[in-house]
């Protein structure tokens, strides 16, 4: 369902991507994980369209990002860390934009936004201000505009990120329901939300894959924390005996 390969960005001389190479099946959740400035966020822009790359090649669906970038925003939701919500206005307005904006047939939109209402649990705030409603219902309505042309392929960036343990709990809950049908890409710094959902996960340190592997296998080898502190350490590691020996 989603196949990179040799994905590098460079701005200038600094690579924020190096090299990287990954996939994830139909109906798969993979964690994306890696410390701050890793690249993960660089990463899951040009997978959604929003940055081009400096080589390399990603396909969604079949469809190659950076030639057939129609085909692939019509195949995929993203919601970023901070949701693109406009607080002026109702949730239902909002989504309604955002489906016309997305090039939905108008016959279509309406049965739209009622599915995702319904699905990301909007019903009590669907006539309100985006701007009045709480952290977990904003990031609700976030998910809900990834959600709204029924994408194959979903790439969510910390969707839990400042939310109250109650709230962590229901956006992951509503994460493990889109599962199945969809693929699901989830950049989280949360390993026990990975570990409880994720079916694979891809580590990323400096702009490079430093670990592709199944949960299942991964779990053999310990915790994720301390697959996760091994696998950036090796890479640390690594990294400074090439600068040794150049």
């Amino acid at each position: 369902m989603l196949e990179v390969r040799n994905l590098t960005k460079r701005y200038g001389d600094f690579v924020a991507v190096r090299d990287i190479s990954f996939t994830a099946a139909q109906g798969q959740i993979l964690g994306f994980l890696g410390p701050n400035g890793a690249g993960k966020t660089t990463t899951m822009r040009i997978l959604t369209g929003f940055l081009p790359a400096t080589s390399g090649t990603a396909k969604v669906a079949g469809y190659d990002v950076f030639t057939e970038s129609a085909e692939v925003r019509r195949r995929i939701g993203y919601l970023p860390e901070n949701p693109p919500l406009y607080t002026e206005m109702t949730a239902e307005a909002y989504l309604r934009f955002v489906a016309r904006i997305k090039g939905m047939p108008r016959s279509a939109i309406e049965d739209a936004i009622d599915r995702v209402v319904q699905t990301c649990g909007l019903e009590s705030v669907r006539h309100r201000l985006l701007g009045q409603l709480s952290k977990g219902f904003r990031q609700r309505a976030g998910l809900a505009q990834a959600l709204i042309h029924d994408p194959p392929v979903l790439v969510l960036d910390e969707p839990t990120i400042g939310l109250d343990p109650i709230q962590i709990r229901e956006i992951r809950a509503l994460i493990q329901q889109l599962a199945g049908q969809r693929t699901i890409i989830l950049s989280t710094h949360i390993l026990p939300e990975v570990s409880q959902i994720c079916e694979k996960v891809v580590i990323i340190n400096e702009g490079r894959v430093v670990l592709e592997q199944d949960m299942a296998t991964l779990k053999s080898g310990g915790t994720l924390e301390d697959v996760f502190l091994r696998a950036i350490a090796k890479a640390h590691d690594a990294d400074h005996a090439a600068e040794a020996t150049a």
